[in-house]
């Protein structure tokens, strides 16, 4: 009996001596920090191979399990960024200005990856205005899409004018501006139609009030061909209203405007013309 108990006893250790062997042969060694950091590297690469030749899916999954296993590194924080990006590219502009400000949220502190999730962010809010923005539309549409627009690129702007997304923007924010000007220039053209000048001048005035773009887009690199958002357009506008009024003062005034603020303008060779002695 004493033997057979002997016998079991020695049979346990060395089943679990060789329990532990088996297990420590098993486990994987330690990462070491660097093995780390070139593993997710390596797999962030991998998921960028989808991303550019389009696998949307597969880039998806991809870049998840970057976020998901390598999550102290700086490729889980780029995951997060091109999981957006995903979104935006494949037009679901909602659910990826959404994933921007998340990353914003969780990452104020990365400048230049914040900025450019903020920049994506104005972007999605103008890709979402329809197609027709960029049509003369004499009808009347919902503003509201295009009034988020407009705030969402005048705050990007107003924040990074430097940003190598600016000259891009400050195109979209004109576009942009001469929708919600020109909508108010079509009321104010209404109210010339009939006699209203007062009217004519007050919603003009309400235009440029309230829209406007920002210099930094309309000198310097980020300078564009177009017609400055429609405020040389609304100032002669006021200005031709001013004289029926015979207010040659202020009709003056807002043709120099043009003049001085936009002489590349296509209206300043009209401005110039009401200047000129009669």
């Amino acid at each position: 009996m004493a033997k057979t108990m002997l016998r079991s006893r020695a049979f346990v250790s060395l089943f679990f001596a060789t329990s532990v062997l088996v297990t420590a042969c098993a486990a994987p060694p330690p990462k070491s920090p660097l093995s780390y950091s070139e593993d997710a590297k390596r797999a962030y690469e991998v998921a960028m191979v989808e991303v550019k030749d389009h696998n949307w899916l597969d880039a998806q999954l991809l870049m998840r399990e970057v976020r998901r296993k390598y999550g102290y590194s700086k490729y889980a924080r780029l995951a997060e960024l091109r999981l957006a990006d995903i979104d935006f590219e494949q037009e679901k502009y909602t659910e990826a200005s959404r994933e921007y400000k998340q990353f914003i949220h969780d990452h104020r502190g990365e400048k230049e990856e914040a900025t450019y999730a903020s920049a994506r962010i104005a972007e999605c809010e103008y890709r979402e205005i329809s197609d027709t923005i960029l049509l003369p539309a004499p009808e009347e549409r919902d503003q509201a899409s295009v009034l988020d627009a407009y705030r969402e690129l005048r705050s990007f702007l107003k924040d990074h004018a430097d940003s190598k997304d600016a000259p891009r923007l400050c195109g979209m924010l004109e576009e942009v501006t001469g929708r919600l000007i020109g909508h108010e220039l079509r009321v104010a053209r209404f109210y010339r139609g009939r006699g209203n000048y007062e009217g004519t001048v007050g919603r003009v005035q309400f235009a440029l009030r309230n829209y406007s773009t920002p210099l930094s887009c309309m000198t310097g690199a980020n300078a564009s061909t177009s017609e400055f958002g429609g405020v040389p357009e609304a100032l002669i506008l006021l200005g031709e209203t001013y004289l029926r009024l015979e207010r040659k003062a202020e009709a003056r005034a807002a043709f120099e405007a043009v003049l001085k603020g936009f002489p590349k303008s296509g209206y300043a060779v009209e401005a110039s013309n009401y200047l000129k002695p009669t």
